[in-house]
Protein backbone atom coordinates (compact mmCIF):
# COMPACT_ATOMS: atom_id res chain seq x y z
CA UNK A 1 0.00 0.00 0.00
CA UNK A 2 1.35 3.61 -1.13
CA UNK A 3 0.19 6.34 1.06
CA UNK A 4 0.32 9.82 -0.08
CA UNK A 5 -1.55 12.80 1.82
CA UNK A 6 -4.77 12.87 -0.14
CA UNK A 7 -4.59 9.62 -2.03
CA UNK A 8 -3.76 6.25 -1.24
CA UNK A 9 -2.92 2.98 -3.34
CA UNK A 10 -3.18 -0.56 -2.73
CA UNK A 11 -2.18 -3.32 -4.80
CA UNK A 12 -2.39 -7.07 -4.08
CA UNK A 13 -4.79 -10.02 -3.51
CA UNK A 14 -8.51 -8.50 -3.05
CA UNK A 15 -9.52 -7.34 0.47
CA UNK A 16 -12.33 -9.54 0.56
CA UNK A 17 -14.36 -6.87 2.09
CA UNK A 18 -18.27 -7.23 3.06
CA UNK A 19 -20.78 -4.50 2.21
CA UNK A 20 -19.64 -1.41 3.22
CA UNK A 21 -18.99 2.34 2.09
CA UNK A 22 -16.08 4.57 2.27
CA UNK A 23 -15.32 8.40 3.14
CA UNK A 24 -13.13 8.42 -0.20
CA UNK A 25 -13.92 7.65 -3.72
CA UNK A 26 -12.50 4.56 -4.67
CA UNK A 27 -11.16 3.30 -8.35
CA UNK A 28 -11.32 -0.12 -8.48
CA UNK A 29 -9.11 -2.23 -11.41
CA UNK A 30 -9.65 -5.94 -11.55
CA UNK A 31 -5.82 -6.90 -12.78
CA UNK A 32 -6.66 -10.63 -14.14
CA UNK A 33 -10.15 -10.44 -14.29
CA UNK A 34 -13.45 -8.81 -14.09
CA UNK A 35 -15.05 -7.70 -10.57
CA UNK A 36 -18.87 -7.25 -9.64
CA UNK A 37 -20.14 -4.76 -7.75
CA UNK A 38 -23.25 -5.27 -5.89
CA UNK A 39 -25.24 -2.26 -4.93
CA UNK A 40 -28.09 -2.42 -2.92
CA UNK A 41 -30.44 -0.78 -4.22
CA UNK A 42 -29.21 -0.87 -7.70
CA UNK A 43 -28.17 -4.28 -9.02
CA UNK A 44 -24.65 -5.67 -10.11
CA UNK A 45 -22.35 -4.48 -12.14
CA UNK A 46 -19.57 -5.97 -13.59
CA UNK A 47 -16.59 -4.46 -15.04
CA UNK A 48 -12.64 -4.17 -15.40
CA UNK A 49 -12.41 -0.41 -13.98
CA UNK A 50 -14.64 1.26 -11.68
CA UNK A 51 -15.12 4.45 -9.41
CA UNK A 52 -17.18 3.74 -6.43
CA UNK A 53 -18.50 7.60 -5.12
CA UNK A 54 -17.83 7.86 -0.97
CA UNK A 55 -20.98 6.87 1.09
CA UNK A 56 -22.21 4.46 -1.14
CA UNK A 57 -22.94 1.01 0.54
CA UNK A 58 -21.48 -1.93 -2.35
CA UNK A 59 -19.83 -5.08 -2.03
CA UNK A 60 -17.33 -5.58 -4.11
CA UNK A 61 -16.90 -9.66 -5.59
CA UNK A 62 -13.44 -10.27 -7.50
CA UNK A 63 -13.35 -13.10 -9.97
CA UNK A 64 -9.37 -13.26 -10.18
CA UNK A 65 -6.83 -12.73 -7.66
CA UNK A 66 -5.55 -9.45 -7.95
CA UNK A 67 -6.80 -6.08 -7.42
CA UNK A 68 -5.92 -2.13 -6.96
CA UNK A 69 -7.96 0.46 -5.42
CA UNK A 70 -7.13 3.67 -5.92
CA UNK A 71 -8.16 5.70 -3.01
CA UNK A 72 -9.02 9.63 -3.90
CA UNK A 73 -10.14 12.36 -1.48
CA UNK A 74 -14.02 13.41 -2.82
CA UNK A 75 -14.33 16.53 -4.36
CA UNK A 76 -10.59 16.63 -4.66
CA UNK A 77 -9.31 18.11 -7.97
CA UNK A 78 -8.02 14.37 -9.03
CA UNK A 79 -11.07 12.57 -8.07
CA UNK A 80 -13.20 15.51 -10.13
CA UNK A 81 -10.56 14.64 -13.23
CA UNK A 82 -10.55 10.98 -12.84
CA UNK A 83 -14.68 10.99 -12.79
CA UNK A 84 -14.79 12.95 -15.96
CA UNK A 85 -12.62 9.73 -17.36
CA UNK A 86 -15.48 7.33 -17.45
CA UNK A 87 -18.43 6.41 -19.81
CA UNK A 88 -20.60 4.36 -18.07
CA UNK A 89 -22.63 3.25 -14.88
CA UNK A 90 -25.06 3.97 -12.75
CA UNK A 91 -26.61 4.63 -9.29
CA UNK A 92 -23.29 6.91 -8.52
CA UNK A 93 -20.95 3.92 -9.86
CA UNK A 94 -18.99 4.61 -12.82
CA UNK A 95 -17.42 1.86 -15.15
CA UNK A 96 -15.51 1.83 -18.50
CA UNK A 97 -12.37 3.92 -17.64
CA UNK A 98 -11.57 5.52 -21.06
CA UNK A 99 -7.71 4.19 -20.37
CA UNK A 100 -8.71 0.65 -19.28
CA UNK A 101 -6.75 -1.24 -21.92
CA UNK A 102 -3.50 0.94 -21.08
CA UNK A 103 -4.39 0.71 -17.06
CA UNK A 104 -4.60 -2.77 -17.05
CA UNK A 105 -1.50 -3.57 -19.00
CA UNK A 106 0.74 -1.51 -16.59
CA UNK A 107 -1.30 -2.66 -13.42
CA UNK A 108 -0.31 -6.47 -14.16
CA UNK A 109 3.67 -5.01 -12.74
CA UNK A 110 2.58 -3.24 -10.12
CA UNK A 111 3.73 -4.78 -7.04
CA UNK A 112 5.77 -4.60 -3.65
CA UNK A 113 9.22 -4.22 -5.25
CA UNK A 114 7.96 -1.63 -7.92
CA UNK A 115 9.26 1.87 -7.45
CA UNK A 116 7.48 4.40 -6.40
CA UNK A 117 7.58 6.52 -9.24
CA UNK A 118 6.02 3.42 -11.11
CA UNK A 119 3.12 4.08 -8.95
CA UNK A 120 2.77 7.41 -9.30
CA UNK A 121 2.83 7.54 -12.56
CA UNK A 122 -0.03 4.91 -12.41
CA UNK A 123 -1.77 7.00 -10.07
CA UNK A 124 -1.83 9.74 -12.38
CA UNK A 125 -2.71 8.29 -15.53
CA UNK A 126 -5.62 6.62 -13.65
CA UNK A 127 -6.99 9.77 -12.42
CA UNK A 128 -5.39 12.34 -15.59
CA UNK A 129 -4.60 14.89 -13.33
CA UNK A 130 -1.51 16.49 -13.34
CA UNK A 131 -0.43 17.97 -9.83
CA UNK A 132 -0.01 21.42 -9.37
CA UNK A 133 3.42 22.99 -9.39
CA UNK A 134 4.49 23.99 -6.10
CA UNK A 135 5.75 27.68 -7.28
CA UNK A 136 4.28 28.64 -4.24
CA UNK A 137 7.06 27.85 -1.24
CA UNK A 138 4.41 29.14 1.21
CA UNK A 139 2.19 26.15 0.41
CA UNK A 140 4.61 23.83 -0.25
CA UNK A 141 5.64 24.22 3.35
CA UNK A 142 2.42 24.37 4.79
CA UNK A 143 2.20 20.75 3.60
CA UNK A 144 5.57 19.83 5.06
CA UNK A 145 5.27 21.30 7.89
CA UNK A 146 2.11 19.51 8.60
CA UNK A 147 3.45 16.22 7.41
CA UNK A 148 6.29 16.50 10.03
CA UNK A 149 4.05 17.94 13.14
CA UNK A 150 4.45 16.25 16.12
CA UNK A 151 1.25 17.80 17.30
CA UNK A 152 -2.32 19.27 15.59
CA UNK A 153 -1.79 22.51 13.74
CA UNK A 154 -4.73 24.31 12.90
CA UNK A 155 -5.22 26.59 9.77
CA UNK A 156 -4.63 29.72 11.76
CA UNK A 157 -1.25 29.10 13.33
CA UNK A 158 0.22 28.15 9.68
CA UNK A 159 -1.41 31.15 8.30
CA UNK A 160 0.38 33.71 10.99
CA UNK A 161 3.78 32.04 10.45
CA UNK A 162 3.52 32.59 7.08
CA UNK A 163 2.36 36.08 6.98
CA UNK A 164 -1.54 35.32 5.85
CA UNK A 165 -4.84 36.03 7.04
CA UNK A 166 -6.48 32.55 7.89
CA UNK A 167 -8.99 33.30 5.20
CA UNK A 168 -6.69 33.67 2.80
CA UNK A 169 -4.33 30.44 3.66
CA UNK A 170 -7.18 28.75 3.43
CA UNK A 171 -8.11 29.64 -0.12
CA UNK A 172 -4.23 29.44 -1.34
CA UNK A 173 -4.11 26.11 0.35
CA UNK A 174 -7.37 24.96 -1.64
CA UNK A 175 -5.81 26.68 -5.14
CA UNK A 176 -2.87 24.99 -4.83
CA UNK A 177 -3.72 21.50 -3.52
CA UNK A 178 -7.01 20.88 -5.04
CA UNK A 179 -8.46 20.15 -1.52
CA UNK A 180 -9.37 21.65 1.95
CA UNK A 181 -7.00 22.42 4.92
CA UNK A 182 -9.04 19.97 7.20
CA UNK A 183 -8.81 17.26 4.56
CA UNK A 184 -5.36 17.11 3.82
CA UNK A 185 -5.01 17.90 7.49
CA UNK A 186 -6.80 14.51 8.71
CA UNK A 187 -4.42 12.78 4.96
CA UNK A 188 -1.28 14.28 6.61
CA UNK A 189 -2.08 12.48 9.95
CA UNK A 190 -3.05 9.16 8.25
CA UNK A 191 0.62 9.55 6.17
CA UNK A 192 1.95 9.66 9.81
CA UNK A 193 0.24 6.78 11.24
CA UNK A 194 0.95 4.82 8.48
CA UNK A 195 4.82 5.70 8.71
CA UNK A 196 4.68 4.02 11.64
CA UNK A 197 3.37 1.08 11.27
CA UNK A 198 5.62 0.96 8.01
CA UNK A 199 8.23 1.16 11.05
CA UNK A 200 7.22 -1.76 12.57
CA UNK A 201 5.46 0.23 15.45
CA UNK A 202 1.98 -0.86 17.10
CA UNK A 203 -1.24 0.19 16.39
CA UNK A 204 -1.30 2.49 19.57
CA UNK A 205 1.77 3.99 18.48
CA UNK A 206 0.74 4.62 15.43
CA UNK A 207 -2.27 6.68 17.04
CA UNK A 208 -0.15 8.45 19.06
CA UNK A 209 2.00 9.66 15.90
CA UNK A 210 -0.69 10.65 14.10
CA UNK A 211 -1.76 12.48 16.62
CA UNK A 212 -5.61 10.71 16.92
CA UNK A 213 -6.97 10.88 20.69
CA UNK A 214 -6.93 6.87 21.01
CA UNK A 215 -6.35 3.98 19.01
CA UNK A 216 -9.55 3.24 19.01
CA UNK A 217 -10.06 7.16 17.14
CA UNK A 218 -7.39 5.95 14.67
CA UNK A 219 -8.90 2.48 13.70
CA UNK A 220 -12.78 4.43 13.17
CA UNK A 221 -11.15 6.87 11.16
CA UNK A 222 -9.46 4.83 8.91
CA UNK A 223 -12.26 2.44 8.67
CA UNK A 224 -14.40 5.25 7.77
CA UNK A 225 -12.02 5.96 5.10
CA UNK A 226 -11.03 2.82 3.76
CA UNK A 227 -13.71 0.45 4.42
CA UNK A 228 -11.73 -1.96 6.44
CA UNK A 229 -9.99 -1.81 10.06
CA UNK A 230 -5.56 -0.75 10.24
CA UNK A 231 -5.62 -4.60 11.94
CA UNK A 232 -7.48 -5.90 9.17
CA UNK A 233 -4.82 -4.62 6.51
CA UNK A 234 -1.86 -5.38 8.57
CA UNK A 235 -2.86 -9.30 9.20
CA UNK A 236 -2.03 -9.68 5.46
CA UNK A 237 0.94 -9.08 5.71
CA UNK A 238 0.65 -5.44 3.66
CA UNK A 239 4.18 -3.44 2.96
CA UNK A 240 3.06 0.05 3.46
CA UNK A 241 5.00 2.61 1.54
CA UNK A 242 4.63 7.03 2.60
CA UNK A 243 5.53 9.11 -0.37
CA UNK A 244 6.84 12.67 -0.79
CA UNK A 245 3.32 15.16 -0.40
CA UNK A 246 4.95 17.37 -2.84
CA UNK A 247 7.12 15.21 -5.42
Amino acid sequence: MWLWPGRALYAGPSLRLGPHSGAVACVAVGVDAPFAVRRAPGGELRARTALIPPRVRHHLAADGDRMIFLYLDPGSAEDRACRARFSAGDHGVMTGHEAEAGLLDRAAAISANSPDRQVTAWAAEATGHQAASFTDPRIAAAMRRLIGADEPLPAALLAAELGLSESRFLRLFRDRTGTSYRRFRLWAQMHRAARALAAGENLTRAAADGYFASPSHFSTAFYAMFGLAPSALLSRRVTIRCLDPIG
